[in-house]
C-alpha cells in the first residue's frame, strides 16, 4: 500500500513539474517581465520566489513520494527473505521426519523378517506430491 501511495505522489509531482515546464516557455512567460505562469488553467502572477518556492513544495513532494517508494520495496525484500528463510526451516524439518520414516518402516520390516510374519506392505506404492514414486 505504501509503494503505491508513494507512485501516485511521485507521478502527480512529476505531472504538476513537467506540465509547468512545458506549458510556459517563450518569451511572454517570463514573470520578471509582468508575464504569469500558468499550470492547468491556474494562473500564477507574483514574483520569482513564489514560483521558486512552489518549486520547491512540487520537489519536496516528489522527494516523498521516492522515499515511500523505497520503504515499500525495502519492506517487502524483508518479508520475501524471511519467507525463504522459513521454507528452507520447513524444507529440513520435513527431511528429518522423512528419514525417521524410514528408519522406523526398515526396523518393522526387520521386525517382521525376525518373527517370521509376511504383512503387505502398507507403504507400498505410494505415491509423492509430483507423481513420482516416494524415496525409500
Amino acid at each position: 500500500m505504501i509503494l503505491i501511495l508513494g507512485l501516485v505522489i511521485l507521478i502527480t509531482a512529476l505531472i504538476i513539474g513537467l506540465t509547468g515546464i512545458v506549458g510556459n516557455t517563450g518569451a511572454g512567460h517570463g514573470l520578471g517581465d509582468g508575464g504569469d505562469f500558468s499550470i492547468f488553467g491556474y494562473h500564477v502572477t507574483g514574483s520569482t520566489g513564489s514560483l521558486f518556492l512552489s518549486g520547491i513544495i512540487v520537489g519536496a513532494a516528489a522527494l516523498l513520494g521516492l522515499s515511500l517508494i523505497m520503504m515499500g520495496a525495502r519492506r517487502s525484500t524483508r518479508r520475501s527473505a524471511r519467507t525463504r528463510r522459513e521454507l528452507g526451516t520447513s524444507r529440513r524439518e520435513a527431511a528429518v521426519v522423512d528419514r525417521e520414516r524410514d528408519d522406523l518402516l526398515k526396523q518393522r520390516d526387520g521386525a517382521r523378517a525376525e518373527t517370521g510374519t509376511a504383512m503387505p506392505d502398507a507403504g507400498r506404492g505410494r505415491r509423492h506430491w509430483f507423481g513420482r514414486a516416494a524415496p525409500r
